[in-house]
């Protein structure tokens, strides 16, 4: 009995330590394939990631490290679905480990899905309050949602955690700037770039604001500074329609001859360089009306934008050509995104053709985009809308036209007479 018990005895230390010896074999390849993971990670092999991450899950099912840094790797390949499968089962696995709520966070986000990333910030925040860079991630989620006053706050306490952090001072400049307070906005903006001179948002968003606050100057500077910090023809378009605002014409057109030449195969510049030799036939004659013309025939053979098909129409409508400029004019009517005044000019052309129909129902349109409210619409704009709106049986809308008018202009003869025929 007492060699039975014994034997017993040995077979079950045998066994505890095959037993002991197997999960210590499996601990350790569960790490060694944790560790392939990470380094096909870092040289961008996300496939390679995924097949280590999923054998270390198979041998160690509840591993949060596994299912974390799988998700993460399908995050990489952006196959969303599976990566948020994978961080919510990491985050039941360790309900107390707060990364997997930041990487559901940035899913979320990467989805479109501003408020539920949001909530995964908060849901982290909760765990650890002292992490800047998910307080920046938070204001940028507040920001998206339409909290910019609650995006100030977040951003400002990740500041005062890492003061350093360029893209926070850039992201307080975006609230205050959202917030209407343009003077505050230049001063974090501008800080930004000290830490990094080539954040080129925080660049871009100081030039809006110096725009906004018609500090041409320093706009033009900034818009200089992106040209060439960023050789790409959008910048130099940008900064030539802003010497062009400041009066500098001429050397806004030398900034898209070369822009031409060192741009040769993007024909964005054309329509700017038609919009400016447009906007001085006024002041020169038929030379500057044929090179507009020139320029937007190019333009319009890679873009026929609404806008550009406008600005040939204008053009067109210039050289007398009508039944050109309304065939382009109602083309640019029906492309989106829609230019509100191609209904404008179509409802001018169509005037001067005698469609009155036509030009009634486009100015009716050009309204509804533009809004009663725009500073574009003029006096009388307005009696033009409310005539329109008039002959097509609906006063009521004609009288709200025709007293906007009255309060831009009380003496405009034509709003005047409409106000009459409305008693």
């Amino acid at each position: 009995m007492k060699r039975i018990l014994g034997l017993c005895l040995v077979v079950g230390a045998v066994v505890a330590a095959l037993c002991g010896y197997v999960v210590t074999r499996q601990e350790s390849r569960h790490l060694d394939l944790i560790e392939e993971g990470d380094a096909a990670l870092a040289r961008g092999d996300s496939t390679a990631a995924i097949e280590a991450f999923s054998v270390a899950i198979a041998i160690k099912r509840d591993s949060m490290a596994g299912h974390l840094k799988r998700g993460e790797a399908y995050r990489r390949r952006r196959d969303f679905d599976s990566a948020l499968k994978d961080l919510r089962r990491a985050a039941e696995i360790d309900p107390l480990a707060p990364h997997p709520r930041e990487i559901l966070g940035d899913v979320s986000a990467a989805m479109g899905h501003d408020s539920e990333a949001l909530e995964r910030y908060r849901e982290y925040l909760a765990l650890d309050d002292r992490a800047p860079r998910v307080l920046y991630k938070l204001a940028l989620a507040q920001l998206e949602t339409g909290q910019p006053s609650e995006a100030e706050a977040s951003v400002r306490r990740a500041l005062a955690l890492d003061y350093r952090l360029a893209e926070a001072h850039y992201l307080l400049g975006v609230c205050l700037h959202e917030l209407q307070r343009l003077a505050q906005a230049i001063e974090p903006l501008e800080r930004a770039l000290d830490l990094n001179p080539a954040l080129l948002h925080a660049r871009e968003e100081l030039a809006a604001v110096y725009g906004r606050l018609n500090r041409r100057d320093d706009q033009n500077r900034q818009l200089e500074l992106l040209a060439g910090l960023d050789q790409r023809a959008s910048r130099e378009v940008a900064l030539a329609l802003g010497v062009a605002r400041d009066g500098q014409v001429d050397r806004a057109l030398l900034r898209l001859r070369n822009a031409e030449r060192n741009f040769a195969g993007d024909k964005q510049a054309y329509a700017t360089i038609g919009r400016l030799w447009l906007d001085r036939v006024e002041t020169g004659g038929d030379a500057e009306l044929r090179k507009a013309l020139q320029a937007l025939e190019i333009a319009i053979a890679s873009n026929p934008s609404s806008e550009v098909l406008t600005l040939q129409a204008r053009a067109l409508m210039a050289s007398g050509q009508l039944v050109r400029a309304q065939a382009a004019l109602t083309k640019a009517a029906n492309s989106f995104p829609v230019d509100p005044l191609a209904f404008y000019y179509l409802a001018d052309v169509a005037e001067r053709r005698g469609q009155s129909r036509i030009a009634q129902r486009a100015l009716i349109d050009y309204a509804a985009l533009e809004g009663l409210a725009s500073p574009r619409l003029t006096a009388g704009v307005l009696a033009r809308i409310a005539e329109a709106h008039l002959k097509a049986g609906n006063p009521s809308a004609a009288r709200q036209a025709v007293d906007r008018a009255l309060r831009k202009d009380p003496e405009n003869a034509s709003a005047r007479a409409i106000r009459e025929r409305l008693q």
